[in-house]
């Protein structure tokens, strides 16, 4: 599909009950504001990650919520994406430092602080024994671990108590979870700003995640799309 149409009519052609997918093709990228359509998302809440075109390593996160079947918008903040800028999730390929561009659930939230106030997404607490395994060759690609797997390398793992700003709060991103596809990319979080672009991850303002996370309701089904509005 052309860059520049709009978000939501790429999303009336997703199926409802379809989970998000690592192999499912990316979204037709959105334009400024744009809101997800009535029909075509499940649940009551959605977040859409923005950049003006597929090199940017900069754009917006708005998150919306349904409201007597009309969507609304709930807030919005700056948001980073990977320093080599954004492509389809079904494409990416793991080392790029690219995000994917897609379609994803919200499996769990997690952080080496406590949950910000009116969090009731599921949380997990970030120790000192908390791994994110990287390693293609584990059986733990692409999974939060307590002590690392004696087959997952810790030179291809996220220690995440070592990134104690980025992931003081973070959402992980479904992108390649359900069913990992090897070599395709692990650890793609929503999560506080860093020093700059992402490796592949998208990012806002602490003050934002901690609000996200007190709107986020496991109830609601919460999704986030990914994508591009410019060429």
């Amino acid at each position: 599909m052309r860059p520049g149409l709009v978000l939501a009519a790429a999303l009336l052609l997703l199926p409802a009950h379809s989970p998000a997918r690592a192999d499912a093709p990316a979204p037709t990228a959105p334009r400024s504001s744009v809101s997800p359509p009535a029909r075509a998302v499940e649940g009551a809440q959605f977040l859409t990650a923005e950049a003006p075109h597929a090199r940017a390593t900069s754009g917006t996160v708005t998150w919306w919520e349904r409201r007597a079947g009309a969507w609304v918008r709930a807030g919005s903040t700056p948001a980073r994406f990977g320093v080599g800028g954004l492509v389809r999730g079904d494409r990416r390929e793991q080392g790029t430092s690219t995000t994917p561009a897609g379609v994803y659930d919200l499996p769990f939230a997690f952080g080496i602080e406590a949950a910000p106030a009116g969090t009731s997404y599921p949380y997990r607490r970030v120790t000192p024994s908390s791994w994110w395994c990287q390693d293609n060759a584990s059986a733990s690609y692409n999974r939060w671990v307590d002590s690392l797997p004696a087959d997952c390398r810790a030179a291809e793992a996220e220690h995440l108590v070592s990134y104690g700003k980025a992931y003081a709060h973070a959402l992980v991103i479904g992108f390649n979870y359900g069913r990992p596809v090897r070599g395709r990319g692990a650890g793609i979080f929503l999560h506080v700003n860093g020093a700059g672009a992402t490796a592949g991850c998208v990012s806002v303002p602490a003050e934002a995640m901690a609000r996200i996370l007190a709107w986020v309701r496991p109830d609601a089904r919460p999704r986030i799309a990914i994508g591009w509005s410019g060429a």
